[in-house]
């Protein structure tokens, strides 16, 4: 019986161990949409009286625990039954994220014209508008949190698509729990980190002392530090992006064989991204002057 119980032991030890191992490819390969999430909830979460970023933030969170919740058990059942379908999604999503990332660069290069939109600042502004806009900007943070999650389940599932459901099940379910309690409480830090300083600040009346120096350094870093994720992250989603491609495609498969692995990723997110990205500005492009006229 000691014997059975040490064999016990030693499988789930094994099986543990190959959860840590699968579980850190995986967290490298969602690391970009990872990034992106970051950067794209920081943004979301900022902009509000500062007594309100947190009950947002924490609204948001719920949203993205909901969105797993939903995620989870359709990605385990298409990786049980059709787990070809879970391969279009990756490549479907792989589109998703080339397009995203080549407009963002796009946008790094020719600036989106100012909305000129005239706001009456000396109107004021109803609790019913408050909670409007923050309803609003939940909404709109729940919706991107459900695609990006879409995108980090079925990347993780990639990684362990050959493995023991079981396998599938822990090492997916842990990188979905890293990215809602991990991203989540990053943003929670990157938000707050301003009024961190401006109490620095007015830590003492003295003027110029460590204490100002250190909270006017962190009030002036926040934008920066937001623009430095927002970057990486736009990097890393057409590396990730150029993998999916690669490995599951043929053509880009053999695209390129003497490149370096992560030039050639990026290349080929990048052109994919640009083939979609084009014909998307042309019927903007049309559909906006047909609306004027």
């Amino acid at each position: 019986m000691a014997s059975g119980l040490f064999a016990l032991l030693d499988d789930i030890a094994s099986v543990m161990d190959d959860v840590a191992t699968m579980t850190k490819v995986a967290a490298k390969k969602t690391s970009g949409i990872l990034g992106d999430d970051l950067a794209v909830n920081a943004e979301k979460a900022s902009g509000f009286v500062p007594d309100r970023e947190l009950p947002v933030l924490w609204a948001i969170s719920k949203g993205s625990f909901v969105n797993k919740l939903i995620i989870l058990p359709v990605a385990f059942l298409l990786s049980a039954f059709a787990p070809v379908v879970v391969t279009v999604i990756l490549v479907l999503g792989g589109l998703y994220l080339a397009y995203e990332g080549a407009e963002k660069i796009l946008e790094w290069i020719i600036p989106h014209a100012p909305s000129h939109e005239k706001i009456n600042l000396e109107e004021e502004i109803t609790p019913y508008q408050v909670v409007a806009h923050e309803k609003k900007k939940i909404q709109s943070a729940i919706t991107t949190d459900f695609i990006l999650s879409v995108e980090i389940v079925i990347i993780a599932m990639s990684t362990v698509v050959d493995k023991p459901l079981s396998t599938q099940i822990l090492v997916v379910s842990l990188i979905a729990l890293l990215a809602t309690v991990g991203v989540y409480g990053l943003v929670a830090l990157i938000v707050r980190m301003d009024e961190f300083g401006y109490k620095l600040i007015a830590l003492n009346p003295e003027d110029n002392t460590i204490s100002d120096k250190i909270g006017r350094l962190l009030v002036k870093a926040l934008p920066v530090l937001i623009r430095i994720i927002s970057f990486v992250g736009t990097i890393a989603l057409l590396l990730v992006a150029g993998g999916i491609f690669s490995h599951n495609i043929d053509f880009f498969h053999h695209l390129l064989p003497t490149w370096p692995e992560i030039i050639k990723d990026f290349l080929i997110g990048l052109g994919v991204g640009i083939v979609i990205l084009i014909p998307i500005l042309i019927f903007s492009k049309i559909k906006s002057k047909s609306g004027a006229s």
